[in-house]
């Protein structure tokens, strides 16, 4: 392909990824640099549901985002190989009517609310409804086979500054994640710590979510042969070491919630530090003789606007070749 057509992307974890295919596909010449290979990026730990974000209007495209996600994510159910499946979903706690009436809450499919008689103790309120839900390991590996499959190289290079990338190709995509607050200088750009204990699935189908806007909450995402419980988010901090009072908290509250986990056993706790800025950040500007598509500050919404913000990565890189 002619020099205008290549593509670098920075970054391999569901964002990269996600921008990595559909630019390939498009019939970009496509080349993923990552200082982590994919099974080692932050996206790894998410649980991972498709729902969309509170509030909704992080950013300008942020409906959609999610809104396009949602039918990649219908559609990726089909394959038994993508570790996407439509799940049952619980949701418990309060929304106020604005949300509960909103365009985001008319996105998600099958949404209705429960039945008083089968809400957990201690909640009045709560809803039903179909979920995508995303095994996150197997999916990484999904995106790893479909890079490949459409002739992206995803190489181990660590990157340093934007500048350095400028004279690798035309089109350089930013997708480092929390790695974007050095690359750019972006002091909006925060860490949020999250951990998860994950145990073994003793034969749940139905994942649960608490919504509340404190710091923890109760959530478990049964995928075939885990189960990912959680959930906390601290800003600011940086330390990914496991705390085991979080880890008592959480393994506390799941099993309130179902019965069943209290025999499952752990198989490991998970940390991360979820990239938050105050409304995501997809926009191009000029780098040197490049030009950088920026796709990152999804916060812990990476992978619900992922295909979302990918489209709008190839429209942008689109832009270039038409002038």
């Amino acid at each position: 392909m002619a020099s205008a057509q290549q593509a670098l992307v920075v970054g391999a974890g569901v964002s990269g990824l996600t921008s990595a295919v559909c630019l390939a596909e498009a019939g970009w010449s496509v080349r993923v640099w990552t200082a982590a290979t994919p099974q080692h990026t932050t996206s790894k730990v998410a649980g991972a549901v498709w729902l969309p974000p509170r509030p909704a209007e992080r950013a300008s495209g942020t409906l959609d985002w999610t809104e396009h996600s949602l039918r990649v994510f219908r559609e990726l159910a089909d394959d038994a190989d993508s570790g996407v499946q439509l799940s049952p979903a619980m949701a418990v706690g309060e929304l106020t009517a604005a949300e509960a009436m909103s365009s985001a809450a008319a996105l998600i499919p099958d949404l209705r609310p429960a039945d008083p008689t089968e809400l957990p103790g201690g909640f009045r309120n709560g809803f039903r409804a179909t979920l995508p839900m995303i095994d996150m390991p197997h999916y990484l590996d999904y995106l790893t086979r479909r890079v490949a499959a459409a002739g992206c190289a995803i190489e181990e290079q660590p990157v340093r500054s934007l500048a350095e990338v400028a004279d690798a190709a035309p089109i350089v995509v930013n997708c480092a994640g929390l790695g974007a607050e050095s690359l750019t200088g972006d002091d909006t750009l925060r860490p949020l710590f999250g951990q998860h204990v994950v145990l073994t699935n003793p034969g749940l189908r139905q994942l649960f979510l608490e919504i509340n806007g404190g710091p923890e909450w109760t959530c478990y995402f049964p995928h075939p042969q885990r189960v990912v419980c959680g959930g906390i988010s601290i800003p600011d901090r940086r330390d990914t070491t496991p705390d085991p009072g979080v880890t008592e908290r959480i393994l506390h509250r799941c099993r309130q919630i179902e019965p069943r986990l209290a025999e499952a056993e752990v198989i490991e706790i998970i940390t991360g530090l979820r990239p938050d800025r105050p409304s995501v950040r997809v926009q191009a500007e000029p780098l040197g003789r490049a030009r950088c598509i920026h796709n990152y500050g999804h916060g812990g919404n990476g992978v619900t606007l992922s295909w979302g913000c990918a489209r709008d990565v190839v429209r942008l890189a689109g832009q270039r070749e038409a002038r």
